[in-house]
């Protein structure tokens, strides 16, 4: 019985992060504070919902397969949001008043003086 309370609690909270997430992206007025809503709490919402169901269900089947879908999330999401900054910065939808270190910049100059 207290397992099944841990899980329930466990996919309860992981659901509120996953919600946090969302309404972050929508809610938060540039593309920085946007991916930091997007990855942070939707990974870890993820993460807790995943290890929920798994003690739900107690099987080798669900843990194995979990363990990839976790994975590849972890692995994913910060690719994509990395991606995704970078063109925002590129587009110039990043203010350049919120960047402390703008390396990039001197990257993309050096580019354009080597070719």
């Amino acid at each position: 019985m207290t397992i099944e309370i841990v899980a329930l609690v466990l996919v309860l909270v992981g659901a509120i992060l996953c919600l946090t997430a969302a309404i972050g992206l929508l809610r938060f007025p540039d593309v920085p504070s946007r991916l930091h809503a997007a990855t942070k709490p939707q990974v870890l919402g993820m993460l807790v919902i995943s290890v929920g169901v798994a003690l739900a269900l107690q099987t080798w089947a669900v843990v194995a397969f979990l363990v990839p879908v976790v994975l590849i999330q972890l692995a994913s999401a910060p690719i994509s949001a990395h991606m995704v900054a970078r063109q925002a910065y590129r587009n110039g939808s990043v203010s350049s008043d919120h960047v402390v270190l703008d390396e990039l910049a001197d990257d993309i100059d050096a580019q354009r003086d080597s070719g």
